[in-house]
């Protein structure tokens, strides 16, 4: 079934939309949370949260591309799960995916970082647009997934050293268009 199909089954509340999505991006969303959380039990609770959230947020939302906004929303179920196994109060150390990212943009909690933070997405955006397809690939695939560098390479078929000099040039144009748009980093 298409994307357009199911999101129209959302829209009209048949609850074929649930079973459809199921079908068609619970192996995307498994190993979208496989990078984030250890637990298969915590991967399963996170797509049921996930089919949840769907059908909440459709509508009022209506993604053009279902794909992206299924797997970013499974991704920041993962991680909200990771955060709370991981609570510093429980003595364990956090971890998130992509900490190279972080080290060029830091993440807020009141409202100024958060507005600085819509400011670094936007940038990051302006970014991913000058990109070739290819630097585009490995930049999603090893900071939207979670993907390590030798899964990049074995995946898009590269060499380790073409994925690392790639993303090294891209964190570097990020971080340098960041510094002349006035983003602290």
């Amino acid at each position: 079934m298409t994307d357009e199909k199911i999101i129209e089954l959302f829209w009209s509340r048949d609850e074929r939309a649930l079973d459809e999505t199921q079908r068609k991006y619970k192996n995307l969303c498994m190993y979208v949370a496989a990078q984030i959380l250890t637990s298969n039990e915590d991967r399963e609770e996170c797509f049921n949260d996930l089919l949840l959230s769907l059908w909440n947020s459709i509508p009022p939302e209506r993604p053009k591309n279902l794909r992206p906004y299924v797997g970013k929303a499974m991704r920041n179920h993962a991680l909200n799960r990771s955060r709370d196994n991981n609570a510093w109060k429980r003595g364990k150390n956090y971890y998130t995916v992509g900490e190279e990212y972080l080290e060029t943009i830091e993440d807020g909690c009141n409202l100024a970082d958060e507005f600085e933070a819509k400011r670094a997405g936007e940038v990051l955006n302006k970014v991913l647009d000058t990109l070739g397809k290819d630097d585009r690939r490995i930049f999603i695939m090893r900071f939207y997934l979670g993907m390590s560098i030798a899964d990049v390479s074995h995946q898009l078929g590269f060499g380790e050293s073409k994925v690392k000099v790639s993303i090294h040039r891209t964190r570097k144009k990020l971080a340098d268009m960041m510094k002349k748009e006035g983003i602290i980093i």
